[in-house]
């Protein structure tokens, strides 16, 4: 990624962030079930609180994005994390498409090519460094 695809991740997430989290997480959500509905039974949770979470994680790895760095060694921990939930490699497609979706919805006119290519960039970047990590801890187990 680049600055200015940084800068235009934190400026676009910054008018999803003051949504109602349980409306993008429940756009998110239902987006995910209905691309790959198999990976339902992986959220034996609450939604909304998962929404909340996924938010959270969300928000704290974009306020960090020009500091990977710092960041990285969380982000594949998370990673070998959804290992022992289920998650396979295969659905961080399916997650990537659920996110821009959800944006798309949140940030309208504001949705234009130049965000999303910085967030193809950004989520490319983070599923990468999480698949790479998830392979790690499958290799290990």
């Amino acid at each position: 990624m680049n600055q200015q695809q940084i800068a235009l991740v934190k400026e676009t997430w910054s008018t999803v962030a003051a949504l109602d989290p349980l409306v993008v997480g429940d756009l998110f959500y239902n987006r995910l079930f209905t691309i790959i509905p198999e990976v339902r039974p992986m959220f034996r949770g609450d939604i909304p609180e998962q929404s909340k979470k996924l938010l959270h994680m969300l928000h704290y790895v974009i306020r960090k994005l020009d500091r990977l760095d710092d960041i990285m060694d969380e982000v594949r921990k998370l990673a070998q994390r959804h290992v022992g939930y289920g998650v396979q490699a295969t659905h961080y497609h399916s997650v990537g498409s659920a996110l821009l979706w959800t944006l798309e919805q949140g940030l309208g006119e504001a949705w234009t090519e130049e965000a999303q290519e910085a967030w193809i960039a950004c989520y490319t970047l983070l599923a990468g460094a999480m698949i790479g990590a998830s392979a790690y801890e499958v290799a290990a187990a």
